[in-house]
């Protein structure tokens, strides 16, 4: 049973930590999933909750919800909001973690923390894991969909040439572009006009911010950066 975080002065951490335990059940199966390289894997992981303050209980997070929330308070739920979090790993300082399952992107800090930031990821179907690194940076970049994209979705096709940057540009105000080794991946970490689906699974694989939080991530990372994105299903429990 979770906790009501709005009783207990100890709960900001304690919550959380208590949540986390929920779904972060296998460090070693995470280790594993993390080491071995790209490719599509069968997603496994639980479905999103958030704290209700007004119920004090824990309620599933959909994209209706997700809409709703967003509606009124024209912001996503405060554990997706960019904030300093405690964080133990034995990855440098400027390395990114993701952790789908939980919807977070962990920018390793000096002195054991991290900058956490609220991500959308992959819908079913569309969930990978591995150790990539940034290959290259753009500020309001061109979206140009894959082929097998454009061969699926109708709304891709008037694009297939691409679709210059811009507020509507589906990659946002800023992508950061994954590598393995010197290939490009096609997948990025990269902005979104709706804001309103951080903390879903709603992407072809991408890892998608808020603006604001893609401005800063862009900010603050070099090409060259070391990526690890954990296997959904094998989620990051109080730091690697």
């Amino acid at each position: 049973m979770r906790t009501d975080p709005t009783k207990n002065p100890e709960t900001v951490a304690q919550v959380e930590a208590r949540s986390e335990r929920g779904w972060r059940r296998n460090t070693t199966v995470m280790l594993m999933a993390a080491a071995i390289g790209l490719g599509p894997l069968v997603a496994l992981a639980a479905q999103t909750q958030i704290f209700d303050p007004q119920t004090r209980t824990w309620v599933d997070y959909d994209a209706k919800k997700a809409r709703q929330y967003y509606a009124r308070n024209k912001q996503v739920p405060d554990a997706f909001r960019r904030q300093v979090v405690p964080f133990r790993t034995a990855e440098e300082p400027g390395t990114i973690i993701i952790d789908g399952n939980q919807h977070f992107l962990y920018l390793v800090q000096p002195g054991g923390q991290a900058i956490r930031y609220g991500i959308g990821v992959g819908r079913e179907g569309f969930g990978w894991a591995g150790i990539v690194r940034v290959g290259r940076t753009a500020e309001w970049p061109t979206w140009t969909p894959p082929a097998e994209m454009v061969a699926r979705d109708p709304n891709a096709v008037k694009w297939a040439n691409g679709m210059p940057g811009g507020p509507d540009n589906p990659l946002g105000a800023r992508a950061l572009y994954l590598y393995e080794g010197n290939n490009d991946t096609i997948y990025r970490i990269h902005g979104t006009p709706e804001s309103w689906s951080i903390g879903l699974d709603v992407s072809s694989g991408c890892i998608r911010m808020n603006n604001d939080d893609i401005i800063d991530l862009h900010s603050r990372v070099k090409i060259g950066a070391k990526v690890i994105v954990l296997m959904q299903g094998a989620a990051l429990y109080k730091g690697v």
